[in-house]
């Protein structure tokens, strides 16, 4: 692949990237406890939509600060693994193999 061709090819897979962030503040996460207690509700970008809270918590607050604390963890978690596995489907698929430059586009 000729020079120009690359720089082409790279700045055309930095839009899709771009498209691609865009998109993943569309897409919900929602994760709970496993009493049902405590709600949290996310975008693939991480951004905190909606956290609902039982009634019952709120009469505890450290344990409503561990609930918090157990459900966005794991809510983040699962929001990083679907936000690096989008961006990993475009950069595989589009992005031209250049040494050192893997980086550049996450």
């Amino acid at each position: 692949m000729d020079l120009m061709g690359m720089m082409g090819k790279l700045k055309d897979t930095q839009r899709k990237i771009e498209e691609t962030k865009k998109r993943l503040d569309s897409i919900l996460i929602e994760e709970g406890s496993t009493d049902g207690l405590l709600k949290i509700t996310i975008t693939a970008n991480s951004a905190v939509k909606a956290i609902t809270i039982a009634d019952s918590l709120l009469e505890d607050k450290e344990q409503l600060e561990d609930y918090l604390i157990l459900v966005l963890n794991k809510a983040i978690e699962k929001a990083a693994s679907v936000h690096q596995g989008e961006l990993d489907a475009v950069t595989k698929v589009d992005m031209p193999m250049i040494p050192g430059m893997e980086d550049l586009f996450k």
